[in-house]
């Protein structure tokens, strides 16, 4: 442990923190030899006995590697200290997904019946995530955890997203996670890359490379391994040169007979490896040849297997090898020193050898396999195409595949069928094999690609089934079916003209009778009618839908249909009767997973848009705590935080929603889940007034949101009602133009419930173009001008919506002109037309930023008007009410104006950190105030100008020619003198100096 004692002081300092309840990671990189398992033993020796520890080892199987093999190795550690009773007991709702994990939990003893073992086989990743979640949080409330796994430069996909969500999830736990990597192997395109990537953001893990020894460590690195003599300076420095201060291969060449002499000191690197080896006898240095190909460990039962030799002639060649330093003894298992060694002997066998000993490893995995409940398909395939024999792994790798899916390992049953599929020609008979044919082992891989987030690739090998299959082929319609579904999973257009085509081979294929096959169809293509805007088609195919799952008397797909229906009739104006069909929708699920969830997303998203906004979050929190259950978080679940983001931000619930919507990115959803969840985001970073941080995270996801604006109406228009916004706040007068115009290039009519808002945005730049005529060309105020009558067109088409009438009032307020008095001509400047949105504002089922918003414009309008008695009172609602809704954008922008006119307001220090008196704010100023104003330089106070009239860094830097980032050193300068604790406080502070 020379040179590591400060990174081993830094584990047990994160174990204490886990012990007090903050869950942490620790990822060790380094390259072989560095030590990482040697620090990793010395860390878990020194563990205190109420510390439990759970280890597991990545295992080379090549590039498919038997999922979720170390998370196995470390659960039943714990089945083994607790018992499958308590274990299956603490996991709850998850227990079947765990008996998937580890089948020989399925026992009588356990209590698993038959249902529970189908819906085991039928588990969903996410469920199997959340189980194994669950479990470490339940046990960790007893003692903490230390969680090991080491070697993710072996990791399998399935384990890799296993960690990555539990790294986001054991939030409310105690466990202390430590990973470990060999950096060299973990090259550009390696899986373990983006995933390191992604933790260093997070502020829960931390990495530690490990660094070489240094020429002073090394010298006392070898002397504490030689204890009878000391060694020549001359041979330390032979060893520190020739070890380059890696720790093994010190303790390598510290090995080779006390390294009495430098003529003993290898060469090379694979001299180094070899040499124990080389020093055995013949029969160890087989059996280690032997061993090396089962990997760093492997069982003595497993040994005893494929060893060919008598029972002594096995323990003598293993005595030697581990009397010499080569192996080591680790409970039941013999396991190389080193993995460097490992690999140098593996790299020495002959390829026949390598072959016959493969060859020996897949029938004993065979019988192990045939004589208990494990699954070790993975492991046979591996070996037997090790063994070079195709005919015998073909069905070991279909089996694995079969046994990846069960576990819910999707991604690995993805590989583990491409690997099928690339075996397929070379095998006799691979239909009786496989039991399945080609097309359909492509299809079922393409699902398997699409469960595991490879929409892509799903994609790309659905659309190679296609072109091998005939069009008279029965799977032509399903594959088409599954081309449409994946095209829509990852935002391509497209999905509609795939449907019908479907069924139009449906037909061609002379059954046009119900089926599932149909139904299924039907309601795919109802449903992207729905999101296309195309509402009248989707109620007439909603209704074909129906009929048909109705005659198979399939019960899911008659609730999904109607449930279709129900929300086009709504959204073209048939609400009542809408809301009458997606409650008989919910009856008909029954107890549907699958259909209950669909009915939580549809009747949460139309709860929300006609304003009933607590009604959606009850929906919509329901239906998310039945997907965790069902295991789909990462899927409905996602669509149904989103569903409950937005009423929550209509409630002012910030918190709330903030928190759904970082939970639910973490699960890394398809784009257009993620699409959802990163507008609620930016739309709330920018009305709690962080135009920076909003403005940055749109150009970053600009493009999975054009992407999928390309297929979805209301992501059109609720983005480009989004991106309106954004170009206001940013003074971006022609860039809030071209995205408030959009809405009239929709060719149907759009969506009420996203236009409804979006028009109301289109108003406040039209009615900002007519306060700014020069920040357009004369072409472009024509074309603003001509929009207006067509702006108040469409909403009045949209006027059967429940919500229609308070927006109509809100866009008729921005563009009013004050009759008489100093607001004459300009937009906005209507007292009465602010009153009546004021009043249709205090409506519930109004957002809750646009009542604070609406008092605000009445006080400036009254402000325009002269009435500073008005006007007062106005901006001191608008402030109470944006104060305690949390509508910091409305509260700064009250504030400075406010200050501008020299209106003290009532419990301002709640925002802005002092408190205004009722007089003018001329009187507010004290002297230390005024001595703080006289150090700031002149550009100060240019920059302190600009901040009051509520510029961004950025906009500060272009109004000044300047950088935004010398803007920002201006700015928290200009807060250090003036003593202000925000930017609001310091524009105050100006408005009182003019």
């Amino acid at each position: 442990m020379i040179g590591r004692d400060a990174d081993l002081a830094k584990l047990y300092e994160r174990l204490g923190e886990v012990r007090a309840g903050a869950p942490f990671t620790v990822i060790i990189g380094g390259e072989a030899g560095i030590g990482k398992t040697r620090l990793i033993r010395e860390f878990e020796a020194g563990l205190p006995s109420d510390v439990r520890l759970l280890a597991g080892q990545c295992v080379d199987l090549g590039t498919v590697a038997a999922p979720y093999a170390p998370v196995k190795a470390a659960l039943r550690t714990l089945v083994s200290e607790e018992g499958a009773d308590r274990v299956l007991d603490a996991v709850g709702p998850g227990r079947a997904a765990l008996v998937a994990l580890l089948p020989e939990l399925a026992s009588p003893d356990v209590g698993a019946s038959p249902p529970a073992a189908q819906a085991a086989a039928g588990a969903a990743t996410g469920q199997l995530h959340e189980a194994i979640a669950v479990l470490l949080e339940t046990f960790s409330r007893e003692r903490p955890i230390v969680f090991v796994i080491e070697d993710l430069h072996w990791i399998d996909a399935a384990t890799l997203a296993l960690l990555r969500f539990l790294m986001r999830a054991l939030g409310s736990s105690r466990v202390l996670t430590v990973l470990s990597y060999r950096t060299e192997d973990v090259t550009r395109g390696h899986p373990v890359r983006p995933f390191l990537s992604e933790a260093e953001r997070d502020r829960w893990v931390e990495r530690r490379d490990l660094g070489r020894l240094s020429r002073a460590q090394v010298r006392k690195m070898a002397k504490s391994l030689i204890v009878d003599k000391i060694p020549s300076e001359t041979v330390l420095d032979a060893v520190f040169r020739r070890s380059d201060g890696v720790p093994f291969f010190v303790e390598e060449l510290v090995g080779i007979d006390g390294c009495r002499d430098e003529g003993d000191v290898p060469d090379t690197l694979r001299e180094l490896l070899l040499a124990r080896y080389e020093r055995l006898s013949e029969p160890a240095q087989e059996l280690l040849r032997l061993i090396s190909i089962g990997g760093v460990c492997v069982s003595h039962s497993m040994l005893s297997a494929v060893y060919t030799g008598t029972a002594d002639e096995l323990d003598q060649a293993a005595r030697e090898s581990v009397l010499t330093g080569v192996l080591m003894i680790d409970g039941d298992d013999y396991t190389f020193r080193h993995a460097l060694v490992r690999e140098a002997i593996l790299a020495d066998l002959l390829p026949g050898e390598r072959a016959r000993f493969h060859a020996r490893y897949a029938e004993a995995y065979e019988a192990a396999a045939a004589a208990g409940t494990r699954r070790l398909a993975a492991e046979i395939s591996f070996h037997w195409l090790g063994a070079h024999d195709a005919g015998r792994a073909f069905p070991a790798t279909m089996q694995a595949m079969r046994e990846a899916r069960a576990a819910t390992a999707y991604a690995t049953a993805a590989q583990l069928g491409e690997r099928a599929l690339g075996l397929w020609d070379v095998v006799p008979d691979p239909v009786a094999a496989s039991g399945t044919t080609k097309l359909e082992l492509m299809g079922r891989t393409a699902s398997h690609l699409r469960n595991a987030g490879e929409g892509e690739r799903s994609l790309a090998l659905v659309k190679a089934a296609l072109a091998e299959c005939p069009r008279d082929d029965p799977n032509y319609p399903r594959l088409l079916r599954d081309k449409a579904l994946y095209l829509a999973s990852v935002g391509k257009p497209g999905s509609i003209e795939v449907l019908e085509e479907a069924l139009a081979a449906l037909d061609a294929l002379g059954d046009p009778g119900p089926n599932e096959l149909r139904a299924t169809t039907l309601t795919a293509l109802a449903g992207r009618l729905m999101i296309d805007g195309r509402l009248d088609e989707s109620v007439e195919v909603a209704e074909r839908a129906f009929e048909a799952a109705t005659a198979i008397g399939s019960a899911r797909y008659s609730s999904i249909a109607l449930n279709i229906a129900a929300g086009s009739r709504a959204t073209r104006g048939e609400v009542e009767l809408g809301i009458e069909l997606m409650e008989r929708a919910r009856e008909l699920a029954d107890g549907d997973g699958a259909a209950l969830l669909r009915y939580w997303v549809n009747a949460s998203d139309l709860h929300h848009l006609i304003g009933n906004h607590k009604e959606a979050v009850r929906l919509a929190e329901e239906g998310l705590a039945q997907s965790r259950e069902q295991g789909v978080e990462r899927s409905s679940g996602v669509i149904l935080a989103s569903n409950a983001v937005e009423p929550l931000l209509a409630l002012n619930e910030w918190e709330r929603a903030a928190a759904l919507v970082d939970r639910a990115l973490a699960l890394d959803p398809p784009t257009p889940f993620a699409v959802y969840l990163l507008r609620g985001k930016i739309w709330s970073l920018l009305w709690q007034g962080d135009t920076d941080a909003a403005t940055e995270l749109y150009r970053s996801a600009r493009t999975s949101i054009v992407s999928v604006m390309e297929v979805e109406m209301q992501t059109r228009l609720g983005s480009g009602r989004l991106a309106a916004e954004l170009a206001l706040a940013n003074d971006d007068l022609p860039g809030a133009w071209r995205e408030a115009r959009a809405i009239l290039d929709e060719e149907l009519l759009p969506l009420p419930g996203y236009a409804e808002p979006y028009l109301w945005v289109a108003a406040r730049v039209v009615a900002a173009l007519r306060a700014r005529p020069g920040a357009v060309t004369d072409t472009v105020r024509a074309e603003v001008e001509a929009a207006v009558p067509e702006f108040r067109a469409l909403l009045e088409r949209l006027a059967y919506w429940p919500t229609a009438s308070m927006w109509s009032t809100m866009f008729e307020a921005e563009l009013a002109e004050a009759s008489e008095g100093a607001g004459t001509g300009v937009a906005g400047t209507d007292v009465d037309a602010w009153k009546a949105a004021v009043a249709a504002t205090a409506a519930p089922s109004a957002p809750g930023f646009l009542a604070p918003y609406a008092l605000l414009r009445q006080g400036e309008a009254e402000l325009a008007a002269a009435d500073r008695i008005g006007a007062r009172a106005s901006l001191q609602a608008a402030f109470d009410v944006a104060q305690s809704g949390g509508v910091k954008a409305v509260r700064d922008r009250i504030l400075r104006v406010a200050a501008a006119a020299g209106i003290g307001l009532e419990g301002v220090g709640g925002g802005a950190g002092l408190v205004a008196p009722s007089g003018g704010i001329a009187d507010s100023v004290a002297s230390d105030d005024a001595a703080a104003t006289a150090e700031l330089t002149a550009r100060e106070r240019q920059v302190l100008e600009l901040i009051a009239e509520g510029l961004s860094n950025r906009q500060i830097g272009e109004r000044l020619f300047i950088s935004g980032k010398t803007a920002s050193v201006h700015v928290s300068a200009i807060l250090r003198k003036l003593g202000a604790a925000t930017r609001t406080e310091a524009a105050y502070r100006a408005g009182a100096l003019r």
